[in-house]
């Protein structure tokens, strides 16, 4: 199993995933478009205890999602780089292969995702 690493862009926070499978998420959701600038983000979605925090500490907002449950959103508290979400609506083992909240998706953009979801996806 790969292990892959990341760090937030002034390297003050930095973290490891063990992935099993590369399933990515494409999520058209209001709040990815806010937070991204864009119209959707590309997520890589972990379980819980495959995530290891190996320097620094995250500072934390909670928001209320499309999918009307909470999102803890975690970011380096010195350069605001966005590192993980926690989504309450998914369990902690949940890794879809996807795109979600695709009826938010513009009509100019084709779809990607062989699963499509209207709204989140099912846990």
């Amino acid at each position: 199993m790969p292990t892959y690493q990341g760090r937030c862009h002034c390297g003050a926070t930095e973290w490891t995933a063990d992935l099993k499978d590369e399933a990515h998420v494409l999520c058209h959701c209001n709040a990815c478009k806010l937070m991204s600038g864009g119209e959707f983000t590309e997520n890589q979605i972990i379980p819980r205890d495959a995530l290891k925090i190996t320097k620094g500490d995250f500072k934390k907002y909670t928001y209320k999602g499309d999918s009307g449950n909470e999102v803890d959103c975690f970011y380096c508290g010195n350069c605001t780089s966005n590192a993980y979400h926690h989504q309450k609506v998914m369990g902690p083992d949940t890794i879809p292969a996807a795109e979600i909240f695709d009826k938010l998706r513009p009509g100019w953009l084709p779809q990607t995702g062989e699963n499509s979801f209207e709204g989140a996806p099912p846990s």
